[in-house]
């Protein structure tokens, strides 16, 4: 399916489809102070208030959200009204959100819609209102049925926005809907990575994948660690976790450069985790748990997926991407608790969960990313169920050590409308993993600040000052089923859009 934008006078002749905004205002009676909602179509064609007027039940339509009435013209097209309630009260996210309802109702009745662009516009920002309609569109626009044997049949073919703007507008509007359609295409590229069965998506095929679609991109450079070159720079602790697999470890490794560079461009390192599966290794997980853990490599794809967009975008700044791919599995050669390995920055570390195993991958990943001197780092992971706790399924919970990457990550969350909570790091969480005969231990006093203990112990392996912060997906990662331009069950891609809004606007 396509979205396409065109300008012009709009005829109606021309589409199967024409989907238009309605609003609602509310009146009140001077004496009985009743409310009544009145619809307000103020903002319609002649020829479609005048076909709405002629329909008797059209009387029980007021605009309000959420609220629709399709009627047909005399020239044979469908008109849908869509309520989107007090035009005051509307915001983006509801924009947003509204055309992810629409979209699976009318994928399915028509084969080419015609949305009136000018009639949505938010706060007269028809930019803004543009990326919105377009992130709904292309997020919603997502299925993964490749086991299935019915497959899910859409007859939408184009969604077309029609603007009646000067062609000038309107080119800036194609631009933002074809950046748009570059960041939502990543979002379901990283979706499918997440969604593939365990048994297929080993740390070697995925690697392989990454590698695959990343030879598209322009001016990305790739390099693959193996097993044996993993060994060699003493990567121990993200080895120690890969000892019971059956397959390799691996840690891939690109760098996108714009075409222009000084030494003062600005170099963003994104870092995620890849745990294509996780039994919690000896310290095994229960089975209840242990369902649905190939999801545990969501942070490598969202920040794949991350990285993947700033490069079609053209982003202005240098981003590399580090991601560290293994699965937690139980043979003989399997790490054991009490185990001590050395890290890769020189810190012994007593291992004394197996299922704490994230941050032990990630901490000899974020050690090699701060030698590359990066300007920023941000990992990205699902690390902890305690977050889930602490915020609840629909927060990010986020650590860092410098106050301004984090607050410019908080305002691309709001800029983006996803969640996103800065939690605290205090030397009392450092002093919780010191070991009594190591220098760190992979977790902290049960039952209390798991998650901050994890994020302390990435801290540990940050050097040279580098800003750092980490993203704990664990929540957000999957199952958003209160967003309707996500699926119901499976990855969200949630943090994408965070992300790309950062690398590309940030400062």
């Amino acid at each position: 399916m396509q979205i396409i934008l065109q300008s012009g006078k709009f005829n109606s002749n021309d589409t199967e489809a024409c989907l238009i905004s309605a609003f609602s205002s509310t009146t009140e009676d001077a004496k009985t102070k009743k409310k009544t909602a009145k619809l307000s179509i103020s903002h319609w064609p002649k020829e479609y208030t005048e076909g709405l007027h002629k329909i008797k039940s059209a009387g029980h339509f007021h605009g309000n959200l959420g609220e629709t009435f399709s009627f047909t013209l005399e020239n044979g097209t469908t008109v849908l009204a869509y309520g989107l309630g007090e035009k005051s009260k509307l915001t983006f996210e509801k924009l947003r959100r509204e055309m992810g309802k629409l979209f699976p109702a009318v994928s399915k009745k028509f084969q080419n819609l015609t949305m009136l662009l000018d009639s949505f516009i938010i706060k007269s920002d028809i930019e803004k209102t543009t990326k919105a309609i377009a992130e709904a569109i292309g997020m919603s626009h997502y299925t993964f049925d490749k086991y299935k044997a019915t497959k899910a049949k859409t007859n939408l073919q184009t969604w077309t926005l029609w603007t009646e703007n000067a062609k000038s507008k309107a080119k800036k509007l194609e631009t933002i809907v074809a950046n748009t359609s570059n960041v939502t295409s990543s979002i379901n590229f990283a979706r499918d990575l997440v969604n593939e069965a365990p048994n297929v998506l080993n740390s070697e095929v995925f690697a392989d994948e990454i590698v695959k679609d990343a030879k598209k991109l322009k001016r990305v450079k790739i390099k693959v660690f193996n097993k044996a070159a993993l060994k060699k720079d003493n990567f121990n602790m993200f080895l120690s976790v890969n000892n019971g697999s059956a397959y390799e470890a691996r840690l891939v490794h690109l760098t996108y450069t714009p075409t222009k560079t000084t030494s003062k461009t600005r170099h963003v390192a994104l870092v995620g985790k890849g745990l294509t599966f996780d039994t919690g290794g000896y310290s095994l997980k229960p089975g209840a748990s242990m369902m649905n853990m190939k999801y545990d490599m969501a942070g490598a794809a969202t920040i794949y997926a991350a990285f993947r967009a700033c490069v079609l975008l053209n982003s202005d700044c240098i981003v590399s991407c580090y991601l560290g791919m293994t699965d937690n599995a139980i043979n003989e050669h399997a790490t054991v608790p009490d185990t001590i390995v050395k890290a890769r920055n020189g810190k012994t570390v007593e291992i004394l969960n197996t299922d704490a195993e994230g941050r032990l991958v990630l901490g000899d990943v974020l050690d090699y990313a701060c030698e590359q001197n990066p300007s920023e780092i941000i990992d990205a992971a699902t690390l902890t169920g305690a977050v889930l706790v602490a915020l609840g399924s629909e927060i990010c919970g986020m650590m860092s050590n410098n106050d301004k990457l984090s607050n410019n990550l908080l305002k691309s969350a709001a800029e983006s409308d996803e969640y996103l909570w800065r939690l605290p790091i205090i030397q009392e969480n450092h002093d919780d993993i010191k070991s009594h005969i190591a220098d760190l231990k992979n977790i902290g006093t049960a039952g209390r600040a798991g998650t901050i203990t994890a994020g302390a112990f990435l801290e540990e392996f940050i050097k040279n000052n580098i800003p750092w912060a980490h993203l704990d997906i664990a929540g957000v990662g999957d199952s958003q089923g209160h967003l309707p331009y996500c699926p119901k069950k499976g990855p969200s891609g949630i943090m994408v859009r965070t992300l790309v809004n950062h690398v590309m606007n940030g400062k």
